[in-house]
């Protein structure tokens, strides 16, 4: 059976009869010139579209470029970040070091300090600074009840000062008869020296002495025919027990004359 398109209303003609009919038109439009009029238009629609598709093209490059400036300013910071540790670590080093070498010096100091004290202490001088041997040891003369003399006399006149000639602790500070207003002194290397004929006694018994530090003020108390400071060495703190003052001091390195 055949059928007939029933005539009134129609459908839309089919997608490929438009395209037929379109280009049906182009060709009649080319024909008579009217194309060129009308091809402005639609050039200029195909152009929008273009534009459109660049634009987002575009877009998508700004962003791929955005992102790239992003990644390079967090590489960037990353590595200050990486710097800035390498420095914290290179200055607390630094600073370690500087303390380390500070530490090292100040011991250093330290141990120059003890040792030169260390020194100061064993070193020997005169009893009396500046002064010389005005009556030699062994002496002899009815002076001394011995006969002879026990010590050595140093020129002092009346109120010089009297040192001890090395560290030690007093062990007698007095009046010893014949030796007047008197210290003996136990020193450090176990002798002891005695000092004799003061006006006046400025230590006590038990007090520790370093080299140099005054004992007394000279005079001519006791046995005595003028001031001066006699002094002995001893290997106890009896009489009796003396040796050789000149010697003695000599060998602690002090310059007698």
């Amino acid at each position: 059976m055949a059928f007939t398109r029933a005539t009134g209303k129609h459908r839309a003609p089919s997608r490929m009869a438009r395209r037929g009919v379109g280009i049906a038109g182009v060709a009649t439009l080319a024909t008579t010139g009217v194309i060129g009029t009308l091809a402005s238009p639609a050039l200029a629609a195909d152009t929008d579209n273009r534009s459109a598709e660049d634009t987002g093209l575009t877009q998508v490059i700004a962003e791929e470029s955005l992102v790239d400036g992003i990644n390079a300013q967090a590489a960037a910071q990353e590595q200050e970040a990486v710097e800035a540790v390498a420095k914290a670590k290179a200055a607390a080093e630094a600073k370690r070091k500087a303390e380390a070498r500070a530490k090292e010096v100040r011991l250093e100091r330290e141990r120059a300090a003890r040792e030169a004290e260390r020194r100061r202490l064993a070193s020997f001088q005169l009893p009396v600074a500046g002064s010389y041997v005005s009556t030699g040891y062994k002496t002899g003369g009815s002076l001394w009840s011995s006969g002879s003399h026990s010590g050595i006399d140093f020129h002092a006149a009346y109120g010089t000062r009297v040192v001890s000639v090395g560290s030690g602790t007093v062990v007698e500070a007095g009046w010893g008869g014949a030796y007047g207003n008197n210290i003996v002194i136990r020193m450090n290397d176990g002798t002891y020296t005695q000092y004799g004929h003061l006006s006046s006694i400025g230590v006590y018994v038990g007090q520790t002495v370093e080299p140099g530090q005054q004992i007394g003020i000279s005079g001519s108390t006791g046995n005595s025919t003028g001031p001066h400071l006699h002094f002995e060495a001893r290997t106890s703190p009896e009489y009796g027990s003396d040796i050789d003052p000149i010697a003695y001091l000599r060998a602690r390195g002090v310059n007698v004359v």
